[in-house]
């Protein structure tokens, strides 16, 4: 077992068994359900599909990154067992927790000097930061050192893609990212829009696609044209949907059958409720190691 702690937010959207399972810590962000404040506690606290039947419903959401104070608490607990820390946290390109995480670290180096506090940002989101801290995790396991591990994340952390796509443009009028007479027109055509994560861990929409079935196939063929060793890819593959678990089968499906060399089975997570409560219901993301993104 290493001597250090690797660790990230709960807006990697893996289940709790899972992070537990490879000894990776999380500290969670909030949200607010009308009105109301919980953890992002993967689930626990509300059940994903209690918290997407509220949205649908139209409850109002909103989110609260982790801040200086709650990070410096989470370090803190870590530090007192004499364990260095590399935490990485959600994209810098939709959140500030990477800069709170930072200045944590300073903070507690002053107070820890002989200890090492690493923070790197994903650049990366939902499932996709997962798919990233897993790997971290298999390499760790392996014997990997604290700062060479942080090395390969920075090195390799634009290698993981991210595209996304959605059947319910209500959260995307809602949260202005696009018109409400775009979102109207759109909804009549079953217009989906296609987007990815850029180098910067921006969201950037790509494509408007019509229907979702189609939509459906080109989200794979966006794969078979990026991951690496095209359709030959052998790493993992993760879908993280926000209650819409049929679309997200039907990706999965797909995938199974065009990459026969697959790591394993595709693993399907929910979107979770950070993200969640910007997406709202009828997201699907997909995750797969890939040529650099640029």
């Amino acid at each position: 077992m290493s001597d250090y702690i690797l660790s990230c937010c709960s807006t990697a959207d893996l289940s709790r068994e899972h992070l537990e399972s490879r000894g990776i810590p999380f500290i969670c962000f909030h949200y607010f359900l009308n009105g109301v404040e919980y953890e992002d506690d993967l689930g626990r606290s509300i059940p994903f599909e209690e918290f997407y039947r509220l949205v649908a419903e139209g409850a109002e959401t909103r989110t609260s990154q982790v801040n200086i104070s709650e990070y410096l608490d989470y370090f803190t607990r870590f530090l007192e067992e004499g364990k260095d820390i590399l935490h990485i946290t959600l994209s810098s390109g939709i959140s500030g927790s990477y800069g709170s995480a930072c200045n944590a670290a300073l903070i507690a180096r002053e107070r820890f000097p002989d200890r090492k506090i690493y923070i790197v940002d994903s650049l990366g989101a939902s499932s996709g930061y997962g798919l990233l801290m897993d790997k971290l995790a298999d390499l760790r396991d392996s014997g990997m050192g604290i700062e060479e591990l942080r090395d390969w994340a920075e090195a390799h952390k634009l290698d993981v893609h991210h595209w996304f796509f959605s059947t319910d443009l209500t959260y995307y009028i809602r949260g202005g990212r696009i018109s409400k007479t775009a979102g109207v027109i759109g909804g009549l055509l079953s217009i989906c829009p296609l987007l990815d994560m850029d180098v910067a861990g921006r969201l950037i929409p790509r494509s408007k696609i019509r229907t979702k079935q189609k939509v459906i196939q080109e989200i794979v063929a966006r794969m078979e044209k990026y991951a690496q060793g095209g359709t030959n890819y052998s790493g993992k593959c993760y879908i993280s949907h926000s209650a819409c678990y049929e679309d997200a089968r039907a990706v999965a499906d797909l995938i199974e059958a065009r990459f026969p060399h697959l790591d394993g089975k595709v693993l399907i997570n929910y979107v979770g409720t950070t993200i969640g409560s910007h997406t709202g219901p009828g997201t699907v993301a997909l995750f797969f190691w890939g040529e650099k993104r640029t």
